[in-house]
């Protein structure tokens, strides 16, 4: 992994590193809740499934052709969101991203309210499955760009060294969005209120979520405050202003770094096999996060079901924050300790494989398992995403410039997302032909997929080069 330099060189280098950790925890704390509430809206119509199909008239192959929608599109608006991240001003982003999730969201209600189905089933699907492509569109900003901005306030030497840690903690906004639906949903379903406005409530937090995103800061240069890279780009500037000028030739004023191209992201060392590895990832997260409610839909009541399918959630936080501290405590080997967390999580799936045929199943055993395999998937489905995204962004082929980072977490998010959109298209025939226990089958075989990816890194982790480990991740 790449070393950033020390900050503090003199008194105004101590100054600049005072400003620097002061708006830290505001940048994280923007940050955070913006996806935060991402992850509201997206789970909000998955805890309501069984609602959709019972009283809005949704068939199965419609609510599973919505999963693949928004898999697809999230996964190529991830690539596109993190270019737009790199090249304009991210907050704006993101708050363009907010905004638009909770009105097409409100756009979904109004399909529901309409009875667009009992008028015209076909169109009607066509309406719905719309919405949710436009929906994914604008959930698809969070992830690359919230990436970025944090990439650059925490840039100082000691972040970079806990960045495992800090983006452990981080991730966890992901997974307290989805429980915070689920919590949501069952206090409206236990209040006997209408199942949509689970839908609504969501909704509305994004909007205003997105006011107070505007008012972030996206870059310390911003405020005034030279971190070590711009301290170095601006040198080389001088330099070559030098060089030019020596030659009787002028030199445009410095711009900043250019946002890195598509195939030059894709060059980086690792970022291909990450961003594959990570499809396969996703999609076991992605079936466990939209079919669970719904597979404990049959063995309990709706209110249960989404308080059981919550413990998943609950696990995936400290996943992350396991994964990040122990790869920063190995020196970012984060490729072996994410290959040891989907081995332990294959004999888990295997396990649930053989108590989903059961036709009582005990509450409790799910709580442990489902708990347990959160903190299997989340771990390290928030590393990649976020430390491992950071440091292949530091590469010495794109200098740790901080206009790649959208760009490459854009890449592995969107590789991610369009790889489980794919996958998750074979869900819903496989549970209705061969039962729930082929279904998570199904997901052994992506997990040991996806882990074989990554063979070549975790071996080279295990018995590294005389080089010692690389910035190539």
């Amino acid at each position: 992994m790449s070393e950033t330099k020390p900050l503090i060189q003199s008194d105004h280098d101590a100054e600049m590193f005072k400003k620097l950790k002061a708006y830290q925890p505001f940048a994280f704390f923007v940050t955070f809740g913006g996806y935060f509430m991402s992850h509201v809206t997206r789970k909000s119509y998955s805890t309501v499934k069984q609602q959709l199909q019972s009283e809005a008239g949704y068939s199965a192959a419609l609510l599973s052709a919505m999963d693949s929608v928004f898999m697809l599109t999230y996964g190529v608006s991830n690539m596109v969101n993190g270019r737009l991240g790199d090249m304009f001003n991210p907050t704006t982003i993101l708050a363009i991203g907010l905004w638009g999730s909770g009105v097409t969201l409100l756009l979904m209600v109004a399909a529901i309210l309409l009875d667009l189905v009992s008028i015209n089933r076909t169109m009607a699907s066509a309406v719905i499955l719309f919405l949710y492509f436009i929906f994914g569109f604008f959930q698809a900003t969070g992830g690359p760009v919230g990436t970025a901005v944090m990439g650059n306030w925490y840039c100082d030497a000691d972040s970079v060294k806990n960045r495992g840690t800090i983006f452990g903690f981080w991730t966890c906004h992901q997974y307290m969005g989805d429980i915070c639906a689920a919590l949501i949903t069952a206090w409206i379903l236990g209040s006997g209120a209408a199942y949509w406005w689970a839908l609504v409530v969501p909704a509305i937090l994004n909007i205003l979520w997105a006011f107070v995103t505007i008012q972030l800061v996206a870059d310390p240069y911003d405020m005034g405050i030279i971190t070590p890279e711009v301290k170095i780009r601006q040198a080389k500037f001088e330099a070559k202003k030098r060089e030019m000028a020596e030659q009787g030739k002028s030199i445009e004023a410095d711009t900043g770094p250019q946002a890195i191209a598509f195939m030059d992201a894709f060059k980086i060392p690792m970022v291909a096999n990450y961003a594959i590895a990570f499809g396969f990832f996703k999609l076991t997260n992605y079936v466990l996060f939209f079919w669970l409610p719904y597979f404990l839909g049959k063995n309990f009541d709706p209110v249960k079901a989404n308080l059981i399918a919550s413990l998943y959630s609950v696990g995936m936080m400290p996943g992350g924050i396991i994964v990040g501290i122990v790869s920063d405590f190995f020196g970012g080997r984060r490729a072996l300790v994410i290959g040891v967390f989907m081995g332990f999580l294959i004999v888990l799936l295997a396990v649930f494989a053989k108590l989903s045929e059961s036709d009582n199943m005990d509450p409790t055993t799910l709580l442990v398992m489902l708990a347990c395999m959160g903190i299997l998937v989340g771990g390290p489905n928030n590393i990649i995403t976020s430390a491992v995204a950071a440091d292949l962004s530091s590469h010495p082929s794109v200098r740790g410039s901080s206009k790649s980072l959208g760009t490459v977490t854009g890449i592995i998010n969107g590789c991610g997302g369009f790889i489980a959109g794919l996958g998750l298209l074979a869900v819903g025939p496989l549970q209705a032909r061969f039962g729930w226990s082929s279904v998570w089958i199904y997901l052994i075989g992506c997990t040991a997929t996806g882990t074989g990816l990554m063979g070549t890194k975790i071996y080279s982790e295990i018995f590294p080069s005389s080089q010692t480990l690389t910035a190539d991740v």
